[in-house]
């Protein structure tokens, strides 16, 4: 997938490089972008194929049949994609892709990141790369507006910053937007979690308990969130809002909402507290944040406290605990004058369930906690583990070994299953019921 060795073959990288260059340039100059826009995909590809094959029988270059290929598909990924990132975006193993200077391109594959040998030729040809991406989308990135958050047309999240604020060179970090929808049964056949607990975790999202999903970057947050979200009944309207639209959800009465950034004039901005508070005019049965990170987290706790149960949403904590110091916070931001227990109050009666995600050392992820919010004792709000996972050690191969195992208490939420005639296999709670992985 990634660019061949061309000492090897015979031309030298220099040259090829200059000869590619010269090719795209021609290429470019040679094209109608007008009528370029408005082409079938495969036939542009096959036009661009025949335009590159004439201009190299002009040069006279002196390319074997592979080297001719290959420069062909390289200068269809410059005009046609992202240039020397398109063999990444079309390698279904990797799961991100980092570009920290022209000549450093990092890729994460199996929760593991690897250096590969992708380039490009300077600053200036990655500056193009990432204005052709951000202004795909009508956003701009310049001195003046030196970072930007965008998704691809696939929906892969792109995060881009540019001179000065990137010192070596403009960086790129792009999280590939999975075309396999993951279900429960992935978790549990990857063992990110047991039976139990994808059987309660059904449970709880059909009884309309309200769910934070905890965790760090790139643990899985949105990954549990959007499965969790496909447990929601087909009967309910759901509403989500996020930054970067991800969530795939499978359900047919969906409205999906997307926050916007400022123009250039600073104008035109909507925050996800602008979605939220409008959301609640839409008549939702379920409101999915993709997540809380500022002063909407006060919406969304108001949501959760005033007939919209069973909401879901995601924040960036290490514990359960740090997740709801963290809504502290995030509330303060909004400038709610209440007292500390007031708020804490409020916080505990809106959440039911926090479940904690954790990216391993070895690159899995998994449930490492799931904890129900069962009121206040005094000024602290108070929290009853249901099930674990404990690291025991490392394998020979570094893999981390470890165990689920439930703690044996007994949620207060099962009450409320045994209302809506939910059931639950009598041991699921049994701490004596452990799997080591």
């Amino acid at each position: 997938m990634f660019s061949p060795n061309w000492d090897e073959i015979g031309v030298g990288v220099t040259d090829l490089s200059d000869l590619k260059h010269r090719m795209h340039r021609q290429v470019v100059e040679s094209l109608d972008l007008s009528v370029v826009s408005k082409l079938d995909p495969e036939l542009l590809k096959t036009e661009l194929s025949n335009l590159v094959g004439h201009l190299l029988e002009q040069d006279s270059a002196p390319l074997n049949i592979r080297e001719r290929e290959q420069l062909i598909t390289e200068i269809q990924h410059e005009v046609l994609g992202l240039g020397p990132l398109e063999p990444l975006i079309q390698d279904p193993t990797i799961n991100d892709i980092l570009v920290n200077r022209p000549d450093q391109v990092y890729v994460e594959r199996a929760g593991k990141l690897e250096l590969t040998n992708v380039r490009f030729r300077n600053e200036t040809h990655l500056r193009k790369i990432i204005e052709k991406i951000v202004s795909a989308v009508g956003r701009r990135i310049d001195e003046s507006s030196p970072m930007v958050d965008c998704r691809l047309a696939d929906g892969s999240r792109v995060n881009a910053i540019i001179p000065p604020l990137a010192l070596d060179g403009s960086s790129i970090s792009i999280r590939k937007f999975s075309k396999d929808k993951l279900q429960i049964e992935d978790l549990v056949r990857n063992k990110s979690l047991t039976p139990e607990i994808a059987h309660l975790l059904e449970g709880i999202v059909k009884a309309r308990l309200n769910v934070m999903i905890s965790g760090g970057t790139g643990c899985g947050k949105t990954t549990v969130l959007n499965i969790l979200s496909g447990f929601i009944p087909e009967g309910e309207r759901i509403i989500t809002i996020e930054d970067a639209a991800e969530l795939q959800l499978r359900q047919e009465h969906v409205v999906r909402l997307e926050t916007r950034p400022a123009n250039v004039e600073g104008k035109g901005e909507v925050s996800q507290r602008d979605l939220v508070k409008n959301c609640l005019r839409m008549r939702p049965d379920r409101i999915v944040m993709g997540e809380v990170r500022g002063a909407e987290t006060l919406d969304m706790l108001q949501a959760m406290n005033t007939g919209h149960d069973g909401s879901l949403t995601t924040i960036h904590a290490n514990t359960p605990r740090d997740a709801l110091t963290r809504v502290e916070t995030l509330v303060a931001l909004a400038g709610l004058n209440i007292s500390t227990k007031g708020l804490r109050h409020y916080i505990s009666s809106a959440i039911d369930v926090i479940i904690q995600m954790t990216r391993l050392s070895d690159g899995s992820r998994k449930i490492t906690s799931l904890q129900e919010i069962t009121g206040m004792e005094g000024e602290i709000i108070t929290l009853q583990e249901i099930f674990k996972f404990e690291q025991t050690g490392l394998a020979e191969d570094r893999q981390v070994k470890g165990r689920f195992m439930a703690t044996g208490v007994r949620p207060k939420f099962t009450e409320r299953f045994t209302a809506l005639g939910i059931e639950l296999s009598h041991d699921i709670f049994d701490p004596l019921k452990v799997y080591e992985v």
